[in-house]
């Protein structure tokens, strides 16, 4: 195939640019849309409230229930519905297994769940098990077996569950998919990405929820009350999947590719410790907690189509923000950091980066183009949006979702499998095929249609 010229990458823009309002046809066998989604929430701490409020936005969706063992999360979320004008859910809470009462309701057809990753499958599970839809948040499990029984349960069921990947919609990113599916790149061979994220303040805080602490655990507010713990209990990628969800997609992973093996290390333990000693002394209790995670984890996946991943875990050190993406193929290479690309042939000046934000506006994907307004209210930059309606539009047509168990547990268990490969001394690990061999005949579906 011949390489490209910046004639020939005009000329296709332009067409491109008059198609993409156009979706390809999208056959999933499903029954006719409902009129009306009914959601259950289980968990509406912070980010379960970003869920129920733009389930509130949308008139196609009633709340019935709520779930959370926290009653100030409760009567948060019942403040947004007197604000949205809307009936009071009925609040379940009292005691750990309060969801499983909730899940007896026969006026749900599906629960969002947003709790501590340990509360992820074992609700998730029982939701299919109820016969409703589930969508689960990032990671979906904490342990291999886990994964296992994510995906029993769905095969078991018939019913669908969906990890709540909201990266995989952020516009860059869906350009980036849209310039890969129309071979822009070339040959895909390789991608970066990660989750570079200063989180000591999240990690530790003084229990009111506000200011900078050293706190975790009973005595800590929101997220540090439980996410802190798998920093002094274990060692590995802990927060793959905003990363590595939308390489997965660039990359056709369990729909004609799969990941096949990896290989981890991590650097020394410091920045926590360091942490808790700036906020709150060398004497504080915490100064003498062993954090056993590595201030920069790293990670390398082998695809059995010949690519290879580089996932960078970073939680732990002052810095910027970033996921650290880059998508490279034989034809050229984009990098969200600066926001640059080179396309052979195409950039004007050879080895030379430039702006991609001129490929962004004539890539941008058609949910984008269609839906951009609407999603501005939501939170993430838009991203939110995209992903719970994702999961309500599956719902209303009962049919597939577009991320789906298979998903959920392979992008999750890179955590568990870096975390034996640490151990191991940085040896090799498979990394097992969740689906049983269909990644060889699935289909792509991820951002192939409207609703998804």
């Amino acid at each position: 195939m011949s390489q490209p010229t910046r004639r020939d990458f005009i000329k296709t823009t332009a067409l491109t640019g008059a198609a993409a309002t156009v979706f390809p046809t999208f056959l999933t066998g499903a029954k006719a849309p409902k009129a009306t989604v009914r959601l259950g929430f289980i968990g509406v701490g912070l980010r379960g409230r970003n869920h129920v409020q733009q389930a509130l936005f949308r008139d196609d969706v009633v709340i019935p229930a709520i779930c959370d063992v926290d009653q100030a999360s409760i009567a948060a979320t019942n403040e947004l519905f007197k604000k949205a004008g809307r009936p009071l859910p009925e609040a379940y809470g009292k005691g750990d297994k309060a969801f499983e009462q909730m899940l007896k309701r026969d006026d749900l057809d599906g629960v969002v769940i947003a709790t501590p990753w340990e509360w992820h499958v074992p609700m998730a599970v029982a939701t299919m098990k109820a016969g409703k839809y589930a969508a689960v948040e990032v990671s979906a499990t904490v342990t291999l077996q886990e994964s296992w029984d994510l995906v029993d349960a769905s095969e078991k069921t018939g019913m669908p569950c969906m990890i709540l990947e909201n990266v995989c919609y952020r516009r860059d990113v869906l350009a980036v998919l849209n310039m890969v599916r129309q071979g822009l790149f070339g040959e895909m061979t390789y991608a970066h990405c990660g989750y570079q994220h200063d989180l000591r303040g999240i990690k530790f805080n003084d229990g009111k929820g506000h200011g900078a602490g050293a706190e975790f655990g009973k005595n800590a507010y929101s997220e540090a009350r439980w996410r802190t713990q798998h920093s002094v209990d274990r060692n590995g990628d802990l927060y793959p999947t905003h990363g590595l969800g939308p390489v997965a997609h660039w990359l056709n992973i369990n729909r004609g590719n799969q990941f096949v093996r990896l290989t981890s290390m991590a650097t020394k333990s410091r920045g926590l410790h360091k942490y808790v000693v700036d906020h709150g002394g060398a004497d504080h209790p915490n100064a003498k907690v062993n954090f056993k995670l590595g201030d920069v984890v790293t990670t390398m996946i082998e695809c059995a189509n010949g690519e290879n991943i580089v996932i960078i875990h970073d939680t732990n050190s002052p810095r910027p923000y970033s996921l650290g993406f880059r998508a490279q193929g034989t034809q050229g290479i984009w990098m969200d950091d600066n926001d640059m690309i080179y396309l052979e042939g195409v950039t004007p000046k050879a080895h030379t980066w430039e702006p991609f934000a001129a490929y962004q506006e004539k890539y941008d994907h058609p949910l984008w183009k269609r839906h951009a307004q609407t999603a501005e209210s939501s939170g993430h930059g838009g991203i939110d949006f995209f992903v719970l309606r994702a999961f309500i539009e599956a719902v209303k047509a009962k049919g597939p979702v577009p991320i789906d168990v298979y998903d959920a547990a392979v992008w999750s268990a890179i955590s568990p499998l870096s975390e034996q490969s640490i151990a191991g001394g940085s040896k090799a690990v498979d990394i097992p095929d969740f689906t049983r061999g269909k990644w060889k005949t699935n289909k792509p579906v991820f951002a192939l249609n409207d609703a998804f």
